[in-house]
């Protein structure tokens, strides 16, 4: 692992207020078995209607700083991975660089990516700083779906829920990133698309998720040399409890190493992958995480994973 930078530590915020599934089994006429086994999201976390995307980036920071001594001063790049932001311009980055109060020398720009952002906007963020020699950076994930779906869709509305992440990319890591895969299926842009409200095709969602992670996962390994078993643990993206059951089965892991952690705030979009991964910045005997495979997947469609390799 030549890469001196890797992932310091992490702050999340979901805010607290939350809409049941149970309470919508009449509306969508879906009874409790769809919402714990199938879809396993009991409620979606929703922001407050003064809350914007740049907000829940700077209440994640607020959450990290809690944990992190960290000097602002020594920020050099901030991104943030979102395709809801604020306004359609400026770029939110350039939002959160102002409310955190950031140095006129940093780097701020968004990168437009949905559910596989988080392994993308690893990538680049550490590709950025390796290049230009930088020693500290932010990477904040913040996609907001309520702002766009329609309460109404049954697809939608019982599946995504709200949330803010920032992970702190910098010099002796927790994780350091290995070698990742990328993919893109333009033909499918259409299967999860917002012209007026959120549309999700979620067959034909689940089927590209059904077939082409598996492959992915074994292409990422055979890339970093490793087999299934050498890992700990495999954090994909959360998009349903139904899908991530899926590849447990198609891939033949232990379902004690793959972590479901949705059901009660639903499905966070590029946030999914760091608020889990957030759990296991502590190693313990408990949840060993020693190599972790992660790995985003959505709208796009687009995928990418990696492997990050505890720092020690």
């Amino acid at each position: 692992m030549e890469n001196k930078i890797g992932i310091v530590n992490i702050g999340t915020y979901i805010p607290d207020a939350r809409v049941s599934n149970f309470d919508r089994k009449e509306e969508f006429e879906i009874d409790d078995t769809f919402i714990t086994e199938k879809i396993g999201i009991r409620s979606v976390a929703r922001k407050a209607k003064d809350e914007e995307t740049s907000d829940l980036c700077v209440k994640a920071f607020q959450n990290l700083v809690e944990k992190q001594d960290l000097n602002l001063e020594e920020v050099e790049v901030a991104i943030v991975v979102t395709q809801n932001p604020d306004y359609n311009l400026p770029h939110t980055a350039s939002l959160v660089h102002k409310k955190l109060g950031l140095s006129e020398h940093v780097a701020s720009f968004d990168i437009s990516l949905g559910c596989s952002g988080f392994v993308y906007g690893l990538s680049v963020i550490e590709s950025f700083m390796n290049q230009h020699g930088m020693k500290k950076g932010l990477l904040f994930t913040a996609d907001p779906y309520s702002k766009i779906l329609n309460p109404k869709d049954k697809n939608t509305s019982l599946l995504f829920g709200d949330a803010g992440a920032v992970t702190l990319i910098g010099e002796k890591p927790v994780f350091r990133s290995g070698n990742s895969t990328f993919g893109t299926i333009g033909e499918g842009y259409g299967e999860l698309i917002c012209t007026e409200d959120l549309y999700m095709n979620g067959r034909s969602i689940f089927n590209f998720a059904a077939r082409y992670v598996p492959k992915d996962v074994e292409k990422v390994l055979s890339k970093n040399n490793l087999t299934k078993e050498e890992i700990d643990l495999f954090i994909f993206h959360q998009g349903s409890k139904y899908i991530c059951d899926t590849l447990i089965r198609r891939i033949g892991l232990d379902e004690s190493k793959v972590p479901f952690d949705a059901a009660n705030y639903g499905n966070t979009v590029s946030s999914s992958i760091p608020i889990i991964l957030e759990k296991y910045l502590e190693d313990s005997k408990e949840t060993p995480s020693d190599k972790t495979l992660i790995c985003g997947f959505g709208v796009g469609l687009s995928w990418a994973s990696t492997i990050l390799h505890r720092n020690y």
